[in-house]
């Protein structure tokens, strides 16, 4: 039997029921400090609003990490038709764009016969390695063949080996074969400049060469060259220029 404070005793049955509230009293005790309301506000965890529920008004939604964001940075590839400085590329401004079209021919038969007769006779001489047997065709005083864009005392065979690469001229052969091998433009038509020109490079922009007639350009001159035309305004290579009654006018370098 258990004795209370002051000494006088207690019976069971009031011990167990002693023991019993105290055990109470403890489970409802705080096992920590009360918080403020301010403190609760701060611990509470946004709620994520239901499906198709937009956030309040004074609620910002959760900024959501996605798999790109975390990723690498992807660029968008940069548009070919855009230089680094921002300008668009495209065709060169062409000044001769009011002119009308040039003729390009590739069919000699469409030529008269008297332009073929000396296209013929030229390159049977030039294919023959012997640079003499241009000198009947290149003509005399008034109707000699300008070989050079400066005069000189010299005959034309003479100019002609002096611009050659070699000392015989086969290298001025090779490229007169080269150029009448191409398609040619006729130009003046119905005047004092009437003309079949070889190539048709020496009669049309350059920028508005297709790819086809610029792999026909590379086959007369390299891409350097090309590129120096570029700058240059135009095509400055050998050109050969024969009048519809067959005298053979010029076969010259330059503008």
């Amino acid at each position: 039997m258990q004795t209370s404070a002051d000494g006088k005793k207690l019976p069971c049955g009031s011990v167990i029921a002693l023991s019993v509230l105290l055990a109470a009293t403890m489970l409802v005790t705080p096992l920590r400090p009360a918080f403020a309301l301010s403190e609760l506000k701060h611990e509470q965890v946004q709620e994520k609003p239901a499906e198709g529920q937009e956030p309040a008004k004074d609620e910002k939604p959760a900024p959501v990490e996605t798999e790109e964001e975390t990723g690498p940075l992807q660029l968008p590839l940069p548009d070919p038709l855009i230089r680094n400085d921002g300008a668009v590329t495209g065709p060169a401004d062409d000044s001769s764009a009011d002119q009308p079209p040039v003729e390009v021919i590739h069919d000699i038969a469409k030529a008269p016969e008297p332009v073929r007769r000396m296209r013929e006779l030229i390159v049977e001489a030039a294919a023959s390695g012997d640079i003499e047997r241009l000198r009947p065709l290149l003509g005399k005083g008034m109707t000699e063949t300008q070989v050079s864009m400066v005069e000189s005392e010299e005959g034309p065979v003479e100019t002609l080996k002096g611009q050659s690469g070699d000392p015989d001229g086969i290298e001025v052969l090779a490229i007169l074969l080269d150029v009448l091998a191409t398609g040619f433009a006729h130009v003046g038509q119905g005047t004092a400049d009437d003309m079949y020109v070889w190539p048709y490079f020496a009669e049309k922009p350059l920028a508005k060469l297709t790819p086809p007639e610029k792999v026909e350009l590379l086959r007369i001159v390299t891409a350097g060259d090309y590129s120096e035309m570029q700058e240059f305004g135009s095509y400055n290579f050998y050109r050969v220029g024969i009048t519809p009654d067959g005298q053979w006018k010029f076969f010259v370098t330059g503008e």
